[in-house]
């Protein structure tokens, strides 16, 4: 016996259902699973830019209102609006760092320094739950007085601990008892920072620390940087200093650096390479990095000699006391027998000293490898140069490199030439377009923000939307840098802020590029966590990574779950991408608990932006 429901359908259609009606809900189950069974895809093969629409709509509440009513039914409607809210992790993890379980490396066998080094493999997320702040955690001060004095809560190191860390501190003194104040002098020498920086371009040859750019130094890899203080005077220089140091449970240098809004990312080359290209910086920078020089036979300096531009400079400060006796002098022979030796295996040349400090220049010569003996450190074959956290190589990157051009040789401009962009294989004209276009959205990007930041002082009616304060963050992180046009429109408006830019590994190579123009940069891999410490940046922003995460080994929860790690409090994300991409990633910005609002940018297209602001949970 049949069914009412067959009865009627023979009734409305026949004896036999059409075949069109059977494709058309064979279509439609289809379209039903693609959407309820979709999950986001993971990582990408490749990013292509979406391109910033030239021309945003005026920023006014009741139209965004309404775009955000559209998209929270159509994400209910979709099921991704079902996603409850993500739980707070457990206050052991106000400072977790993933990858840098040093006890479990052990235990897997890791030893002779790898147990600090970085290891995503062996690193296990189980339940997704959101890093809290300290419960002492304040919000950092602006610059530029934030990057003298920093809260003593926000970082995870107490008073005793600063005062126990010896003669570094004798030039830093505490502001009642929740503040670390740096004086203009602070830092890793005794003599002081400015007068260190001094010595420094006077042994080079150079009148003064302000001629460092001139002399072709523009970027400075800072190897372990203590509290950042050599960082932040050559950033008031002009300079671009990025600090990198090991995963440091307590005392971090990483986290006090980035605390004071100082460029800085955790980075330990004991077994592998340093996530930047070859021929990256014009400076390495080392004082009491504590590095055994003679272990694994030189790959430690191998690995500067890459990262350093042809002409440039490593400059080495190992204070050591002075005993009576011929303790120092002996101490000092150890330090430099290593290092003298090997310099020369690959052309290096030691071109001053002066008391405790050291400094070599890279061969300007390409050349000279070739001329060196068999026995000496060969050249690398070609394609060997993709440093995403590979094994240290015994052999020389970079010396084919139609980027070998001395850093004596460089443009004084603080932009590329053409001869310049032409050797990344990038027009002046695609160039030149995409710093106007990021000009542009800057502007508006700074537009649609201020509602947020100012939610407590709703505006008139006929007022024009008041201006966000020009420092009102410190560090922004773009996701997916492209050519580093953000970065640039930043400086071109004059606002206090340095910007991470990060180039996917299946992205197009720009990174190269973004170096070349003096910014701070480095690749990464967005299905892993990212190498920082807990709320370090005040603005994270990505243009069109959304889309294109299309493997299968990793969620956009996950990745939603590490920015609000590396975000702080009451920081801002804005995702610019296509309109499905946008509606799932408003759904997962609500499972991290941030106030999203999407807008449309009205250019005819398909085109959204998710403007995002973490809240300050105290719990």
């Amino acid at each position: 016996m049949r069914s009412p429901l067959l009865n009627k359908l023979s009734l409305i259609c026949g004896r036999r259902l059409p075949v069109s009606w059977l494709v058309l809900c064979f279509t439609s189950v289809l379209v039903l699973i693609a959407v309820f069974g979709s999950s986001f895809p993971k990582s990408f093969d490749y990013v292509t830019v979406t391109p910033v629409p030239e021309i945003y709509s005026n920023y006014r509440r009741l139209k965004e209102q309404t775009a955000v009513d559209y998209f929270q039914l159509r994400t209910v409607s979709s099921g991704a609006g079902r996603q409850g809210e993500l739980g707070l992790c457990g206050k052991e993890r106000e400072n977790y760092v993933p990858c840098y379980n040093v006890t479990a490396n052990v235990l897997l066998g890791f030893k002779d320094g790898e147990e600090f080094d970085r290891h995503c493999e062996v690193s296990s997320q189980g339940k997704f739950c959101l890093v809290r702040p300290p419960k002492d955690y304040k919000i950092p001060l602006r610059w530029p007085a934030g990057r003298d004095v920093i809260w003593t809560g926000n970082v995870k190191i107490t008073k005793d601990q600063f005062l126990s860390s010896g003669s570094i501190t004798k030039k830093m003194m505490l502001l009642e008892e929740n503040q670390i104040a740096f004086h203009s002098q602070d830092g890793l020498i005794f003599d002081g920072v400015k007068d260190y920086s001094r010595q420094i371009a006077e042994m080079m040859g150079l009148g003064s620390d302000s001629e460092f750019f001139q002399a072709g130094v523009r970027t400075v890899l800072d190897i372990g940087c203590g509290f950042g203080s050599f960082g932040a005077h050559l950033v008031s220089l002009k300079l671009m200093a990025l600090c990198v140091a090991a995963y440091e449970a307590t005392r971090s240098q990483v986290q006090i650096a980035l605390e004071r809004g100082l460029p800085a990312m955790i980075g330990n080359f004991i077994s592998r390479q340093l996530p930047y290209p070859s021929l990256s910086f014009d400076m390495v920078h080392c004082a009491q990095c504590g590095i055994v020089w003679d272990k694994k036979e030189g790959m430690f300096l191998i690995e500067f000699d890459r990262l350093l531009k042809p002409g440039g400079y490593f400059v080495i400060t190992s204070p050591i006391s002075k005993p009576p006796g011929r303790a120092t002098s002996s101490k000092k022979r150890s330090m430099l027998t290593p290092l003298a030796q090997f310099t020369e295996k690959i052309c290096w040349s030691l071109i001053a000293q002066q008391d405790e400090t050291f400094i070599w220049q890279k061969t300007a010569d390409a050349h000279c490898y070739s001329s060196l003996k068999k026995n000496e450190v060969p050249l690398c074959k070609e394609g060997y140069d993709t440093p995403y956290y590979q094994t240290l190589m015994p052999c020389i990157i970079g010396a084919s490199s139609k980027r070998w051009i001395p850093i004596q040789n460089k443009s004084s401009s603080p932009d590329l030439s053409s001869v310049e962009l032409e050797v990344h294989g990038v027009s002046p004209e695609d160039f030149f377009e995409d710093l106007q276009v990021w000009k542009l959205a800057l502007k508006n990007y700074w537009s649609l923000l201020t509602p947020l930041i100012f939610s407590d002082h709703p505006k008139r009616p006929g007022d024009e939307d008041p201006l966000p304060p020009f420092n009102m963050v410190r560090n922004v992180m773009d996701m997916n840098a492209h050519y580093g046009g953000l970065n640039a429109a930043f400086l071109e408006e004059m606002k206090s802020v340095w910007v991470m830019n990060v180039v996917p590994v299946r992205a197009l190579n720009t990174l190269p590029l973004i170096l070349d123009r003096g910014f701070p940069g480095v690749f990464h891999d967005w299905c892993e966590p990212f190498p920082t410490y807990p709320r370090t940046y005040d603005l994270l922003h990505a243009n069109g990574l959304l889309s294109h995460l299309t493997s299968e080994r990793c969620s956009l929860v996950e990745l939603f779950v590490e920015m609000d790690r590396i975000l702080r409090p009451e920081g801002w994300v804005v995702l610019s991408d296509k309109l499905g991409a946008i509606e799932l990633a408003r759904a997962h910005a609500t499972q991290v608990r941030w106030d999203a609002r999407v807008i449309d940018v009205q250019n005819g297209n398909d085109q959204r932006l998710l403007v995002c602001q973490k809240p300050f949970v105290k719990k």
